[in-house]
């Protein structure tokens, strides 16, 4: 008997820095210093779904819906990402129950993301807590570098700390093929 690929979760880690955690819709309010809000607008395609969820702060599944990192970036305000459309896209693409595991935290460097750091290894805790009750861990959404284009040598070394943590995620997570995808920040000198 043929299972429905609906009742297997199709997991993603959504990891990073704050273009990751979602700023989409995030304001200065001019009449209260150093406050900012959420403009609470999600566009359509970051609408929530009934086979869209997301890992909370608490280790439960729970139904997704923007802000996606709000209990997990929690010192920053948190607005609209790139994983709600992402799964969306993925969700009527493949018609399958979606789970999202929301890591990034803001201002972070690669160097944050090493293993043995602390945001490195709730990443992996999280991750395998995700898979406890049924589902597969299909790909990891990595969206960082911003912090690390300030210093020179942190821009030089940066690909050899992406490949080292690419490496290490795999083997920790057991997966050695985990399809990464990045997004690239690309700068022009003017």
């Amino acid at each position: 008997m043929e299972e429905n690929p609906k009742t297997t979760k199709q997991i993603f880690i959504l990891s990073g820095q704050s273009n990751m955690a979602g700023r989409g819709g995030v304001c200065k309010d001019h009449h209260h210093h150093n406050h900012q809000y959420w403009d609470k607008v999600v566009p359509p395609e970051c609408q929530p779904h009934q086979d869209i969820l997301r890992f909370s702060a608490k280790l439960h599944w729970e139904q997704a819906h923007e802000p996606l990192h709000a209990d997990i970036d929690s010192k920053k305000v948190c607005g609209v990402g790139p994983g709600m459309s992402f799964a969306n896209m993925v969700r009527q693409k493949m018609r399958v129950v979606v789970g999202l595991v929301p890591c990034a935290v803001g201002g972070t460097s690669i160097t944050q993301w090493g293993r043995g750091e602390v945001l490195y290894e709730n990443m992996v805790k999280r991750a395998k807590e995700s898979v406890e009750d049924g589902g597969e861990i299909k790909g990891l959404l990595w969206y960082q570098g911003e912090s690390d284009t300030s210093d020179i040598h942190d821009a030089e070394v940066y690909r050899g700390n992406m490949e080292k943590l690419i490496e290490n995620v795999r083997e920790d997570l057991g997966l050695p093929t985990l399809p990464i995808v990045m997004a690239s920040i690309v700068f022009i000198k003017l």
